[in-house]
């Protein structure tokens, strides 16, 4: 057991070496843009994933926002099951984000998507329609890129495919995100 764990370890290790630091210095840069523009931002994801989302939304909605005195216009599309299951039932799975999407979305908002595989068809179907509508799109994906990769304006590939070390990784640029502005809050009034 104890190689197991160590061989895990230097897997993930190898996930997180993976992560681009230009393109998280470029999405830092384009959450610094939604909050001076007073844009929403939406995040979502399947399983860990919408674990990641939640957690994600609530760093940079409470954590971030309390060392600016300016708050993050967040919500992650995760959060309301009623909705979910309702939309998800009354439509399709594939429905549960971009119908939500449609409620809220405007031009020049901000999408976050995450998927290991790259190919959730939640979540594509979501992307597509926020990127077709003005939204500016971000999909955080695994090695295997899939469609969220080739749709998104931006896409950082952590290169596993192993769900937990790429999920951790995915946490791991959120939280990136989240403590650019708690521990360099003058960042944010640039």
């Amino acid at each position: 057991m104890k190689d197991w764990i160590s061989n895990y370890v230097k897997a993930q290790k190898a996930a997180h070496d993976s992560i681009p630091l230009d393109a998280v210095a470029q999405l830092i840069e384009k959450f610094r843009q939604a909050l001076q523009e007073d844009r929403q931002i939406f995040v979502f994801g399947n399983g860990g994933s919408a674990a990641n989302a939640s957690h994600f939304a609530t760093d940079l909605g409470k954590g971030s926002s309390d060392k600016l005195g300016k708050r993050f216009r967040v919500l992650s599309l995760n959060d309301n099951v009623s909705w979910m299951t309702a939309l998800g039932n009354d439509y399709a799975h594939e429905d549960v984000f971009v119908r939500q999407l449609m409620n809220y979305g405007k031009p020049g908002d901000l999408v976050l998507a995450m998927s290991v595989s790259g190919n959730s068809p939640n979540v594509v179907k979501a992307v597509e329609w926020a990127k077709k509508n003005g939204l500016h799109t971000i999909a955080l994906v695994g090695g295997k890129r899939g469609k969220l990769a080739e749709i998104a304006h931006q896409a950082i590939v952590i290169k596993d495919t192993h769900y937990g070390r790429v999920e951790d990784a995915h946490m791991g640029i959120c939280h990136m995100i989240c403590y650019a502005f708690m521990e360099k809050p003058e960042f944010a009034r640039v």
